[in-house]
């Protein structure tokens, strides 16, 4: 998927960069590891196992990670679930006839539902995939980002799916809707948001993007292999039309790596950095504004750090 990418095209940037990738087991580790050596042998690149949906795991690997590192330049948040997506086919035949199919194809509003459930931790499993479990690993990292000489970079991956209509802050969790994933997203945007205001005075920035339409994984999970294999024609085909529809990793991190070679403080914090392609392939990034509410961000970080201090009475074995 795009994590995959985007560790190739960071070595191809700079192939001095001390790359340590984090997969949710050894085994996932180490074939990631020897899929980038295979094109990049003289890399640096160790890994480190983390399930961003168990918060033992996190702050496991934050522990490892502050024994091994004395900072991180940047992190990628990229981790994320879509947990047994369901296509609303009704709700796509309306979007034809109302003229806005293009629109719903390109973000998925209204047509994508999934069906969520909670975790080992007693939370919904995609707000603790998608946002929380990266809220908690930043957070375990902080003394790595904040106050160096050079300032640090969060980068989390987004989408254009983030709509604040599927976001509650009375159910920031998302427990009684079935647009789960949209709600992360947008909790995402929130999030990122929050920190630049509480941390660019420590030297930490954190941006948001949106790889736009990437088949990996987790999108040949929406319908069936033989389905995709018919629409594919007509995908690269709508691309003309909508260059959201990326559909390599390679061209999803495009904005990740983008961002990388900019200078943080130049940046809006209230910007999406969306990947983009035009129908002959080129690759580009598009900035965004964002729809978000900042006064409904600051209240809902607030939730985090109760949420946060909830679960840590749990592990307080894990904490130094």
């Amino acid at each position: 998927g795009v994590g995959l990418a985007l560790c190739q095209r960071l070595l191809e940037e700079d192939g001095r960069i001390h790359l340590c990738i984090a997969c949710r087991n050894e085994q996932k580790s180490e074939a990631t590891r020897d899929l980038i050596l295979a094109t990049h042998p003289t890399a640096q690149v160790s890994t480190v196992d983390v399930d961003l949906g168990s918060l033992a795991s996190i702050l496991r690997a934050a522990r490892e990670l502050r024994c091994r590192f004395q900072r991180l330049d940047f992190v990628y948040l990229n981790a994320g679930i879509m947990p047994n997506p369901h296509v609303n086919f009704k709700a796509l035949w309306h979007g034809l006839l109302t003229g806005k199919v293009l629109h719903m194809l390109t973000t998925a509003e209204g047509i994508m539902t999934q069906t969520d459930r909670l975790n080992g931790d007693g939370l919904q499993e995609v707000f603790a995939t998608n946002l929380f479990g990266h809220f908690m690993l930043v957070r375990q990292l902080q003394s790595l980002l904040c106050g160096n000489e050079k300032p640090s970079r969060l980068i989390w991956t987004s989408s254009s799916n983030a709509r604040e209509s599927a976001f509650s802050l009375s159910d920031y969790q998302h427990a009684k809707g079935q647009e789960s994933y949209s709600s992360s997203k947008y909790a995402t945007d929130l999030t990122s948001v929050v920190l630049n205001r509480k941390f660019n005075d420590q030297g930490l920035y954190s941006s948001v993007v949106c790889p736009g339409l990437v088949m990996s994984n987790m999108t040949y999970r929406i319908l069936p292999i033989f389905l995709w294999k018919l629409l594919m024609p007509i995908m690269w085909l709508i691309r003309f039309f909508a260059k959201t529809y990326t559909l390599t990793p390679y061209n999803g991190a495009e904005a990740h790596v983008w961002l990388f070679k900019q200078k943080p403080e130049y940046l809006d914090s209230l910007v999406k950095y969306h990947s983009c392609t035009t129908g002959l392939g080129k690759c580009y990034v598009e900035p965004r504004k964002m729809d978000v509410d900042e006064e409904i961000a600051e209240k809902f970080y607030q939730k985090l750090l109760e949420l946060e201090e909830q679960t840590l009475e749990k592990y307080s074995d894990l904490l130094d």
